[in-house]
């Protein structure tokens, strides 16, 4: 899942090598963070959080496969 929004984020923000996803694993799910640069965070996150809402649910397809829940946190 990491390598996933990793690939997502650095397609839309403008200073790639700013971004930096962590991801940490609790009992019945994954919780993914993204940092990205303070002026790309309104590109990840989108008009009224649409990108942001996209991206979650991409990840969210790929891990109904691995039967996970999967949270993507994204910080400043």
């Amino acid at each position: 899942m990491k390598e996933l929004v990793e690939v997502i984020a650095k397609a839309l923000v403008d200073s790639p090598d700013e971004v930096v996803v962590t991801e940490r694993e609790e009992e019945k799910a994954i919780i993914v963070e993204l940092k990205v640069a303070p002026e790309d965070m309104g590109k990840v996150i989108g008009k009224q959080g649409r990108i942001a809402k996209a991206i979650r649910s991409v990840v969210k397809a790929a891990a109904s496969k691995e039967d996970k829940k999967v949270i993507v946190d994204i910080l400043q």
